[in-house]
């Protein structure tokens, strides 16, 4: 593929990602708020579900959550907020996580260690017979069952009561397929799509967030090998970068190359099964 910087190409991705230029922050929040109220409505379910980390994503859809289920509730509608715990053994930025939850204010919480689950699930791999290249290999693949684990507990909550899964997935991440497939990437209702890394930020900076959790350097914080490792050094460009390629700003040419690279290497992941029709 040829990845000399073309305009037209970045456009066409920030369209097919449904990226907007620019936003009131809001706005934006009372339209992802009404969004999430309407889906309950129209679903005939009767509570959202959100695992809650402590990054500024999950803030601010967790605070989003909320407010659609008290709008909801004062139409008249049965609506609740289940935010949850979901950490695998000690998370090391609890603080936040709880931070977060007092910010959000959610109607519920519950808390499940996915560690039991996502070690029981490696090993049972293993005794198998799947064999790793090597430890970070291994830790990597850990990273995403985790991942999944996490999914499984939410729509365990979400079947017991009769909900709807929140995902915090934005137009950043979806980019550079930084989600695990049918792990974080899973989810009934998105809020966050189409918004860069910086909208999300202004929209959390408008609903009241801490300024801590909204400046957060964002971390998945999936490989056990590498603890809090940072998503801009897994990317090998930074947010900015990102923001300004989604926005249709100029970027250099090796940000193009990178992003453009990751981008059609991970379409697989943006998208429903393949078929053969």
């Amino acid at each position: 593929m040829d990845k000399r910087a073309s305009p037209e190409q970045q456009r066409d991705i920030g369209a097919a990602l449904q990226v907007q230029g620019r936003i009131e922050p809001q706005q934006t929040a009372e339209r992802c708020r009404d969004f999430l109220c309407a889906q309950l409505e129209t679903s005939g379910q009767l509570a959202l579900v959100l695992g809650i980390s402590g990054g500024v994503d999950s803030t601010v859809a967790g605070r989003l959550a909320q407010l659609a289920v008290e709008k909801a509730r004062d139409a008249g509608q049965q609506a609740t907020f289940v935010a949850m715990r979901l950490p695998y053994g000690e998370q090391k930025d609890e603080a936040d996580a709880q931070r977060a939850l007092q910010f959000i204010k959610p109607d519920e919480v519950l808390s499940t260690d996915i560690k039991p689950a996502s070690d029981a699930m490696l090993e049972a791999l293993e005794a198998g017979g799947l064999v790793f290249r090597d430890a970070a290999h291994r830790d990597f693949i850990l990273g995403n069952i985790k991942a999944r684990q996490r999914m499984i507990a939410q729509y365990a909550v979400a079947g017991a009561r009769r909900g709807l899964v929140v995902g915090t997935d934005q137009a950043a991440e979806a980019l550079m397929g930084f989600f695990t497939k049918y792990g974080d990437g899973a989810c009934d209702v998105a809020p966050l799509t189409g918004l860069s890394k910086r909208q999300v930020r202004a929209v959390g900076a408008a609903l009241g967030a801490p300024s801590e959790l909204v400046d957060k350097v964002p971390t998945a914080d999936l490989e056990s090998l590498s603890p809090m490792k940072t998503d801009e050094e897994a990317f090998g460009v930074s947010y900015e970068e990102i923001d300004d390629f989604l926005e249709g700003k100029p970027v250099s040419e090796r940000t193009y190359r990178i992003i453009v690279s990751v981008y059609s290497h991970t379409t697989h992941k943006r998208h429903l099964p393949i078929t053969p029709g």
